[in-house]
């Protein structure tokens, strides 16, 4: 359940009119429901209410880094996983606290592991030999202890988007699963690190179950292995990635339904849980409202010409997802139309052969489930600047991220005296 619902004919975000928005901070522009962020987390946690133990929940900070939405999911009591130094800091910024903060990715660096080991941060996922040894050397020089993870790749297909998936043998992610016990019993003696868990993540926006459930069932065959060998293990954590429907009417798994999976799965595990949920905290939670530059014959169907951009919503341009899209005040009247939007690219198509809204130049619409991987993902290309972003709270709205013009973004370039006269 998302509040962007039609009231008196026209699209809301809780108790504002998105005419009203797109009127005082023009289009495009993301708008975000606090009612609904507070609401997703509040379902997700509570179908982790079965578990044997209080779970640790951190949302994935790359699904949406807005500061605003941050401090709103650390008022839920969550905490952030985050994939760089940048998500770090912004996680830190928005009040959660250091000791409720993951750091995943394969790629951090040297900075980025001492940077964290400062910030005394909860968890390092290890998803290399490499890394470990890295961060246990930093951490010795230090006189500091990391608090580790390793990420183990289960090599489970997750059946969705090959860019998406995460724990296949050739994806980059994680340690082989055949490799892991003995990186683990070397990892475990090293005087900087604390390996006190496995981690896994096999992909995003999963429609099934069954992939989850058999990658924990990897997992937890391990941790026997393990403690059987003399390791201690305490904490276990199983990512994220629970889809969240993008067309209208379609069902997936419930957070209640993956909750019941997880008890069933992990029950006599006797460690800490621990979680990483973005998109399904996030997803619904936003839309980007966008407005009709002009309707083009087309030789089939129609294209509908929308100021948001591939620059602005990159999913259907990267992934050919899908974004049910809404006119704002629909008329009742129905069209079959291409929407696109004015960057310089085929790619720059968010539906083709697609029932809307009729529309017609100067029409608001919105495409929905746009409040994870949305402004996160955002770039300049054309010139074009970055979209604004808006929170909405009951009959309130407040600009959570400034419009960026293209001026703004010329101001950070300079031509070179050699290329002066």
């Amino acid at each position: 359940m998302d509040h962007f619902q039609l009231r008196n004919g026209e699209l809301h975000a809780e108790d504002v009119p998105l005419s009203r928005i797109a009127e005082a901070v023009g289009t495009p522009v993301y708008v975000y429901s606090r009612a609904t962020f507070e609401r997703h987390a509040r379902v997700f946690r509570k179908a982790l209410s079965g578990l044997e133990r209080p779970p640790h929940i951190a949302f994935a900070v790359k699904a949406n880094p807005n500061l605003a939405v941050l401090s709103l999911l650390s008022r839920e009591g969550l905490g952030a996983d985050v994939v760089s130094g940048g998500e770090m800091a912004r996680a830190l910024a928005a009040g959660m606290p250091a000791s409720d903060i993951v750091f995943s990715g394969v790629g951090k660096t040297h900075k980025e592991l001492g940077d964290a080991l400062d910030a005394g941060i909860g968890q390092f996922n290890i998803e290399s030999g490499e890394e470990g040894r890295e961060l246990a050397e930093i951490a010795a020089a230090k006189g500091k202890v990391a608090q580790c993870a390793l990420r183990v790749n289960p090599d489970v297909d997750a059946g969705t988007h090959d860019k998406i998936s995460t724990g296949k043998a050739d994806n980059k992610f994680g340690v082989p699963i055949g490799h892991a016990p003995a990186l683990f019993a070397e990892l475990s003696q090293k005087p900087g690190l604390n390996l006190r868990g496995l981690a896994v993540h096999i992909g995003s926006q999963l429609s099934d179950l069954a992939p989850l459930e058999a990658a924990f069932a990897k997992l937890g065959a391990m941790m026997t292995q393990l403690r059987a060998e003399g390791h201690t293990i305490t904490h276990m954590d199983l990512g994220g990635g629970l889809g969240v429907p993008y067309k209208a009417g379609e069902q997936l798994p419930s957070p209640a339904d993956y909750g019941a999976m997880v008890a069933r799965a992990t029950k006599g595990w006797d460690v800490t849980l621990m979680f990483e949920p973005g998109r399904v905290i996030a997803g619904n939670a936003g839309v980007l409202l966008t407005r009709v530059i002009r309707v083009k014959r087309g030789l089939k169907h129609p294209f509908v010409i929308v100021d948001a951009a591939m620059n602005d919503l990159a999913r259907p341009a990267l992934y050919g997802a899908w974004h049910d899209f809404d006119a704002v005040k629909p008329s009742g009247e129905k069209m079959v139309a291409n929407i696109v939007g004015p960057i310089c690219e085929t790619g720059d198509t968010f539906a083709m052969d697609r029932e809307i809204d009729t529309l017609i130049a100067g029409d608001l619409a919105v495409f929905r489930t746009a409040g994870a991987y949305g402004a996160t993902m955002a770039s300049s290309y054309n010139s074009r600047g970055f979209v604004a972003e808006v929170m909405v709270d009951g009959s309130d709205f407040a600009v959570v991220a400034d419009r960026i013009p293209p001026g703004d973004i010329a101001d950070a370039e300079r031509v070179p005296d050699f290329l002066k006269d």
